[in-house]
């Protein structure tokens, strides 16, 4: 039905630079909104930021100033541009997808299949 690819993940060092993308693929009638989770060892999954299909942006207070979320809708894919990061930054990131398939008539939550970054010098 509906897919999400991620790619971008990696290594880098404290104040780094990294950018991540996720593609939504397949049968997609409606994108409500994409987003970026992160889950650290022995942390639960947490909202990093969302984007809506009106534009309007969501953070948590922990990468405001820091992170960009941006979004190609011709494209379905959703970037996080992260900067000046943090060894408390390193987590598996997921992107998250509402989507409302076609025939479907609802939006549903699609996952990416996780991309590690590690911030450590």
């Amino acid at each position: 039905q509906v897919e999400l690819v991620e790619s971008g993940g990696g290594l880098v060092q404290p104040g780094g630079s990294l950018r991540l993308s996720c593609a939504a693929s397949g049968s997609i009638f409606s994108t409500l909104n994409m987003a970026w989770y992160r889950q650290a060892p022995g942390n639960e999954r947490e909202l990093v930021a969302r984007i809506w299909n009106v534009g309007r942006t969501d953070y948590v207070d922990s990468v405001k100033g820091r992170f960009t979320i941006s979004r190609d809708s011709a494209k379905n894919t959703v970037y996080l541009q992260m900067n000046s990061l943090k060894p408390e930054d390193t987590a598996v990131f997921y992107c998250n997808a509402q989507i409302s398939p076609y025939g479907s008539g609802t939006y549903q939550n699609f996952w990416g299949q996780g991309l590690q970054v590690t911030v450590s010098s």
